[in-house]
């Protein structure tokens, strides 16, 4: 019997432009590696946290993956408990999944010590719960590529459905990180609660023709797709230099650039092989506003969260 698993859960980019709260896709570049062991009490017990953030708390009502747990642990009632060590790799705040993957690491994790283990799609729920403790609100766009890799469509929370969208080949992933700090609930507050109805139906056509082009291999559809008319003009006043950023991308080749999740990281999908250019570009322009910025470039196909050997 396992008393002890690891795995490693990916950072993710959420929302993809159009598609707030319900699209998002895995960045197997960097992720949080969460290690759980089974334990003689019931319970939940944080032990510590290491990697690029160490401070996180140790209650796990307060904890995004001791959250996550706790919801588990509550549903399935084991004769037994977890104690669980978060391996930080994705900076907090950085509108890269960093909570979402802490929680989806943990229920993995966790599964893999079950007499029964559950699907990917049950652990989704619990993970849910967890991501709440960062955002404030139970949404999937981080969750869902995380758990299952690639580009991921959820639709629904209490009973979410999933969908793979196929990607066309020979697209990349450009992600950046400049240097900044912006958390998801401050960037949830400015927004506004009411859409204009030309916006309305500008964004609907917009989500649609996205998800039309990439299964249609539809790169002109994809483009006009990846053009966010609701929340990109209210989050990208939070991103010092955006405007720049963003031009600098298409100007180098990029099909479509925009906020990752809440920001301040963005995303840009190029043709593979203006990619690196596109890289340069963003990054340079980060520069020129007083920012330093991490930058990948990435298949948007990967495997997702899964147990690993340390």
């Amino acid at each position: 019997m396992t008393r002890t698993a690891t795995a490693f859960a990916p950072a993710s980019v959420a929302n993809v432009a159009t598609g707030f709260d319900i699209l998002g896709f895995a960045v197997d570049a960097l992720g949080d590696r969460v290690t759980v062991s089974r334990t003689p009490a019931r319970g939940v017990v944080i032990t510590g946290a290491s990697g690029i953030v160490d401070d996180l708390p140790r209650e796990p009502e307060r904890n995004t993956a001791g959250r996550a747990l706790l919801a588990m642990s509550i549903a399935l009632k084991p004769n037994f408990g977890f104690a669980m060590h978060i391996g930080k790799g994705i900076p907090l705040a950085s509108g890269l999944g960093g909570s979402a993957a802490s929680a989806v690491g943990a229920v993995v994790a966790a599964n893999a010590l079950l007499d029964e283990p559950l699907s990917k799609l049950d652990l989704l729920k619990f993970a849910l719960q967890g991501e709440a403790v960062a955002s404030g609100s139970l949404h999937a766009d981080n969750i869902s590529p995380c758990m299952f890799g690639g580009l991921v469509l959820t639709v629904g929370i209490d009973d979410p459905r999933i969908k793979m969208i196929p990607v066309p080949s020979g697209i990349r992933a450009v992600v950046v990180h400049p240097h900044l700090f912006v958390a998801t609930k401050q960037a949830r507050a400015i927004l506004k609660h009411d859409v204009g109805m030309a916006d309305f139906v500008w964004q609907t056509a917009n989500l649609a023709g996205f998800i039309a082009g990439c299964f249609t291999d539809d790169i002109e559809l994809i483009r006009e797709g990846l053009n966010d008319v609701v929340i990109e003009p209210q989050r990208s006043q939070l991103i010092p230099g955006f405007m720049s950023v963003r031009n600098d991308a298409l100007a180098a080749g990029a099909i479509g650039c925009s906020i990752s999740g809440a920001g301040p990281s963005m995303f840009a999908w190029a043709p593979a092989a203006a990619a690196e250019a596109i890289r340069d570009a963003m990054v340079a322009a980060f520069v020129r506003h007083g920012t330093e910025a991490d930058s990948w470039i990435v298949d948007i196909d990967s495997p997702g969260a899964r147990v690993v050997t340390d």
